[in-house]
């Protein structure tokens, strides 16, 4: 562990004092100073906070001497980041073929998707799972069925499925794109997505029931992105009528009908 001395390096890095960087994270600089010193440690929240703030992966303030790297080495770990948000480092997919060589389409059932976040690049844990077809969906994308649970993402009820394409460079994500989300603290979400990622590097997830609030997801917490195509469900959507609308529009039937019969009678 060399949190101590990683954090006394990245605060003369950027050339602050120790009041300053403690203000920056919302700390008196006594407290901060203890950090440094070892004289106390840093909660697994505030080293998250920092290790944001810096755009270094959590491990590497934890297990690196980052002192010791050439500015090479630290800039390289500094933007490891982007590289993995924009798919440059390769996306394992693991995937279903059939007879034909054709990718099948997975459906993740509700009793198999806790186990998701551990099984979704094994091919043991894909091969037990049921394959559906859509022939309208593109044969040059790869897509997979993911369970919905709740009432945060309505029309889409609960017990429904949805189908998302693959996403394999996140920085290229439109905002407020429908998108399950596979993380390694959540599992699977389906969720509106506001991408932050070139400014905070994290991605925001809105629901489209009002009761939930947007939460923020740090990039090195995402595993999949999977852009919404289709929903599969059993239930209609709660459309409200507006029978004001309704009768307006059943009236102007009935006159136009008359109308056409007294044209046929003259």
């Amino acid at each position: 562990m060399h949190i101590a001395q990683n954090l006394k390096f990245l605060r003369k890095r950027k050339g602050k004092s120790q009041e300053e960087m403690a203000q920056a994270l919302g700390l008196n600089r006594s407290t901060y100073s203890g950090y440094e010193n070892e004289v106390a440690q840093p909660s697994l929240e505030l080293l998250l906070q920092l290790a944001h703030s810096e755009n270094i992966p959590l491990e590497a303030l934890l297990s690196q001497q980052l002192a010791q790297l050439s500015n090479t080495e630290l800039e390289l770990l500094v933007g490891s980041w982007r590289k993995e948000a924009s798919g440059q480092h390769l996306r394992v997919l693991t995937t279903v073929v059939n007879t034909q060589n054709e990718e099948e389409i997975e459906l993740i059932s509700e009793k198999v998707s806790a186990g998701y976040t551990s099984g979704y690049a094994d091919p043991s844990y894909l091969q037990e799972l049921p394959t559906l077809r859509l022939p309208f969906l593109s044969k040059d994308r790869k897509y997979r069925a993911f369970p919905i649970a709740g009432d945060s993402m309505p029309p889409v009820v609960h017990g429904s499925y949805v189908v998302g394409e693959f996403v394999q460079d996140w920085l290229r994500l439109p905002n407020n794109t429908p998108c399950v989300v596979v993380t390694k603290e959540d599992g699977i979400v389906f969720k509106y997505v506001q991408n932050l990622l070139q400014d905070q590097q994290i991605l925001r997830l809105s629901s489209t029931n009002p009761l939930y609030q947007p939460f923020d997801v740090p990039v090195a917490e995402v595993l999949e992105v999977w852009r919404f195509v289709s929903y599969i469900s059993k239930e209609l959507p709660d459309i409200q009528l507006d029978y004001t609308a309704l009768g307006s529009q059943l009236r102007a039937m009935q006159a136009d009908l008359q109308k056409a019969l007294r044209s046929q009678n003259k």
